[in-house]
């Protein structure tokens, strides 16, 4: 499965859990999961590629308890209990 389709996959996932997904440009420097006024948001920034954004959004997905339930491709759900090397 590409990227694209993997990052696809991960903004339905992220939908499901209840986030809004704001794509914004944020050069590069920004992004990643919030709650504002108990709402949750994932700032997705269009300076970065997909592989990038892909990581944004599991990244936050990885603070959820229930993410790992719901249903999904098996190759999101590897990314998804993996940690980013350091």
């Amino acid at each position: 499965m590409h990227t694209v389709e993997l990052l696809d996959h991960a903004l339905d996932l992220a939908a499901r859990l209840g986030y809004q997904v704001r794509q914004e440009w944020l050069g590069g420097v920004g992004g990643g999961g919030c709650e504002v006024l108990g709402r949750k948001i994932i700032f997705l920034d269009l300076a970065l590629g997909p592989m990038d954004q892909l990581d944004q959004v599991l990244e936050t997905l990885r603070r959820e308890v229930d993410a790992a339930v719901l249903p999904m491709p098996d190759q999101l759900r590897k990314l998804l209990v993996m940690r980013k090397s350091a």
